[in-house]
């Protein structure tokens, strides 16, 4: 089947120093954020943009530079679960929000915190379950 969008990172650097200067400013700083926030987390390259597990992906950073992911302009940060998640249907795979800023100067740092801690929570309850249906 091959790779849609042509290009492929082998590393997070490498998928930096593709983004343009605007896009790479917004990334470098939702990285802080998200790093800052969840400071045991990993950082790998999935679809050709960074996400962020604990146990499970938690969330992302696509920059519109990267093809086909609906981000039209700007970079999204989305989030890969919601509470939705805490039912029996673990499966689901669809990212659930993200959003979206065209510079640093629009993003509510409080908000997206309080966003990433929420989502490590969720992550935190889902092994938890998980845990518990096993035993």
């Amino acid at each position: 089947m091959g790779n849609p969008q042509g290009i492929q990172f082998k590393s997070t650097d490498e998928f930096l120093d593709y983004l343009p200067e605007e896009e790479l400013e917004i990334v470098l700083f939702l990285r802080k954020i998200i790093l800052e926030c969840i400071s045991n987390c990993k950082e790998k390259l999935a679809y050709n943009v960074p996400f962020y597990y604990c146990h499970s992906r938690i969330c992302f950073i696509w920059p519109a530079s990267i093809p086909w992911g609906k981000v039209e302009k700007g970079v999204a940060i989305g989030f890969c679960k919601n509470s939705s998640f805490l039912d029996e249907t673990f499966e689901t795979t669809k990212f659930t929000s993200k959003l979206t800023f065209t510079s640093v100067k629009e993003i509510n740092i409080a908000f997206l915190r309080q966003q990433i801690y929420e989502a490590v929570l969720i992550d935190e309850q889902i092994v938890k379950a998980k845990r518990r249906k096993i035993q």
